[in-house]
């Protein structure tokens, strides 16, 4: 804190959690000052001009008031399950500059020549604050339980790592030109996946696991709306929707440049075989439903695995004949067309034999599936039914039951674009920007009443959303959609 003019009287409190009711706080007296235990974490306050560091039973407060000119800096140290070393507080301060300084060289290394410039550079920022550092994983969100209703019971965990949510990132990471997050991100997914196998799995833990299961700790929720949720039980489903995000994340990579090793390459074989033998099973989807069907959207994951596939075995980076991926994808178009499509809604619907319509087809506009008059009509359909202004909601009958879903609000702006539709693109691109936060952060659901926000908070979806609605639409409208690189001088 740095005072400018007059003076103002300031307090700070640190008061650190109950690790979801594990654990107590509690305050010890040290040589080189008081510092707080909890769970095996120990915490110091470091920091100058800012009033002596008051200890409680459980936590330390303190207070000062700032002057013109004076300078207040309040740091806290910790350390999980090993000693902690207080450094001076003018290394500290010196550390400030440098992170200012890194952040400013990180923002400076691209400038997003398309529209909506502004709210794609704040999501790059965003989806950087999701990088776990230590292994270069992409956490869907860094909440869990923040309500996706008020009336509670649809609280969930999104500390991990979706292969969805990558496949998304490393496009985006990519137009940026933001090459060494795009091979960290890459890297960890396929090293994890070798790791974790046999099975493809639909997310991993930041530190490359598999997490298992879920807990409800007996704590209070997000104004009182519980429950708290520390887990995730989507991980034991089967999404066949999660081949076509592995091998879209892959043939991004292959696009910008790279060249598989031959241990990837003969994995990947393994994978689309794995979808020609798949594709006919009912799933979860991508809604992660309790209600296994024959979900559009994961018949056309496989689609698009395959066809990624093929084209990956055409340039020379995955082994065999492709012939059997490519009649099994052909195979999966055919049944989706004939189907999937019900005449009587004018849409795609969510599984044969249903009426419902689900929002997550629009991503297959974008992959390519159908770009015409049958896609186009169940946009139509979709924001009829679906539509709330410029918001959408996942699937049918969903209005009561939550928020509308961020994500899907700009995957309709990226599918109009595809079909044709530009100016209504154009135009409800210019509402849902609007909805961000005063810092530009949007959450994974807004409720269509208020524009309020619900669910995890950034979700790194809609976010990603955003920006490969940006791009999509600048592309196709004949603008540059890139990034002009500015390196770094040390490159």
């Amino acid at each position: 804190m740095e005072g400018l003019s007059g003076s103002v009287a300031m307090s700070w409190l640190v008061a650190p959690g109950t690790a979801l009711g594990t654990s107590s706080p509690w305050v010890q007296s040290t040589h080189n000052g008081p510092v707080i235990r909890v769970d095996g974490v120990t915490l110091a306050v470091v920091g100058f001009d800012h009033g002596p560091a008051e200890p409680g039973t459980q936590s330390l407060s303190g207070a000062f008031t700032t002057g013109k000119g004076s300078r207040h800096m309040i740091t806290m140290v910790g350390t999980e399950r090993e000693p902690v070393r207080i450094p001076n507080p003018e290394i500290v301060d010196q550390g400030i500059d440098r992170t200012i300084r890194n952040w400013e060289n990180w923002s400076a290394e691209f400038r997003y020549e398309g529209e909506w410039a502004d709210a794609v550079q704040r999501s790059a920022l965003a989806l950087k604050l999701l990088v776990h550092a230590p292994t270069g994983s992409i956490a869907a969100a860094a909440t869990t339980s923040l309500p996706e209703r008020m009336g509670g019971g649809k609280n969930w965990d999104y500390r991990f790592a979706w292969v969805r949510d990558l496949a998304y990132t490393v496009n985006a990471l990519v137009k940026f030109g933001l090459r060494e997050e795009t091979h960290a991100a890459v890297s960890w997914m396929l090293r994890t996946i070798r790791d974790n196998g046999p099975d493809l799995h639909v997310f991993y833990s930041l530190q490359g696991g598999v997490p298992e299961g879920s807990t409800e700790p007996e704590v209070p929720g997000w104004r009182g709306v519980g429950p708290v949720v520390d887990g995730n039980d989507a991980q034991a489903q089967l999404q066949l929707g999660v081949y076509g995000d592995l091998f879209d994340v892959v043939r991004t990579y292959v696009r910008d440049g790279n060249v598989l090793d031959a241990d990837t390459g003969r994995l990947l074989a393994t994978f689309a075989d794995r979808a020609c033998d798949m594709w006919q099973r009912r799933d979860a989807g991508m809604w992660e439903l309790e209600d296994e069907q024959h979900y559009t959207t994961s018949k056309l994951g496989c689609w698009q695995a395959l066809d990624c596939a093929v084209e990956l075995a055409e340039v020379g980076q995955i082994p065999g004949v492709p012939d059997r991926w490519r009649a099994e994808r052909d195979r999966i178009r055919t049944w989706v067309e004939e189907e999937c499509w019900d005449e009587g809604r004018g849409a795609y619907v969510m599984h044969p034999g249903s009426q419902r319509l689900d929002a997550s087809i629009l991503l297959h506009s974008i992959s390519g599936f159908d770009r015409g008059e049958r896609m186009s009509r169940t946009l139509d359909a979709l924001r009829s039914e679906l539509g709330r202004g410029p918001l959408l909601y996942r699937y049918s009958g969903m209005p009561e039951e939550e928020g509308t879903f961020t994500a899907c609000g700009f995957w309709m702006a990226g599918a109009l674009a595809c079909v044709g539709r530009m100016d209504e693109a154009h135009d409800l691109m210019d509402e849902l920007v609007a909805l961000g936060n005063d810092v530009g952060l949007y959450s994974e659901m807004i409720d269509a009443a208020d524009d309020s926000f619900l669910g995890n908070l950034p979700q790194g979806l809609s976010h990603l959303a955003l920006v490969s609605a940006a791009i999509t639409i600048d592309e196709l409208a004949g603008g540059k959609a890139r990034s002009t690189r500015t390196p770094r001088e040390d490159r």
